[in-house]
């Protein structure tokens, strides 16, 4: 049975929610794998497994109620290639309901762990090969998530989106964080997947070109032709 369209209060909840969780995801399964091991090869591939795992939960529970971005520059490609039928209020609610609730996640996933909640992280993250690599993981999501539109397999997006996310947490130099929001969350952690505060202008610079870079390159595989298989209701639209 294909829901009503949801009101704009519950969509953006749901994108609150939805951030929330998945940082609280990211950062919890960082903390958990700091504490059970000292490789870092262990470490990641624990955090890679439980971000993906989490991801894909949160898109197919939440995707059809708001699309299921956690992103904003999910939220921001999709709003670009749909412009004439949805209105910058819904960018706005978006973008605002995703960066309060990733910072609401990271402090929960802190507080969890008995750790002092608000805790900046002290991890540098501004090296050039690492902003290199942000911009490629998030040129690839943005990719995903469009391609998986222009051939109308929404549906997929559960699968395809958290695949891609665990592997570019590996084939990335920069970890693959890919998201804004959850950069600003992240730099309120002193933990494994934490990013020092005065990183993230540079990270969110590179994952908006990535974002632009990943729109451009799905022009050009795509062309600007909509999926004649999209229903308005259908759990689309996500991230990482």
């Amino acid at each position: 049975m294909r829901m009503s369209p949801a009101s704009l209060p519950r969509r953006a909840a749901a994108e609150f929610t939805g951030t929330a969780a998945l940082v609280a995801v990211i950062v919890g399964s960082g903390i958990r794998a700091d504490s059970l091991s000292q490789d870092v090869g262990v470490r990641l591939l624990a955090n890679a497994a439980a971000s993906a795992l989490g991801l894909g939960l949160l898109i197919a529970l939440l995707g059809p109620l708001s699309g299921a971005h956690f992103n904003p520059v999910v939220t921001l490609s999709e709003w670009w290639t749909r412009r004439r039928e949805r209105g910058g209020g819904e960018v706005l609610a978006y973008v605002a309901a995703q960066v309060a609730g990733a910072v609401a996640g990271a402090l929960l996933a802190e507080a969890m762990f008995g750790r002092p909640p608000g805790s900046w992280s002290t991890e540098p993250r501004a090296a050039l090969h690492l902003l290199l690599g942000e911009a490629v993981a998030t040129a690839g999501l943005v990719l995903v998530v469009q391609g998986l539109r222009h051939i109308g397999r929404p549906q997929l997006a559960p699968v395809a989106v958290a695949g891609y996310i665990g592997a570019a947490i590996w084939f990335t130099s920069s970890g693959s964080f890919a998201n804004p929001a959850a950069t600003v969350g992240r730099s309120l952690t002193d933990s494994f997947t934490g990013i020092a505060p005065a990183s993230v202008p540079a990270y969110a610079a590179a994952q908006l070109l990535g974002m632009l870079l990943g729109m451009g390159l799905a022009g050009v595989l795509y062309g600007t032709r909509r999926g004649a298989a999209e229903p308005e209701a259908a759990p689309a639209r996500r991230t990482g």
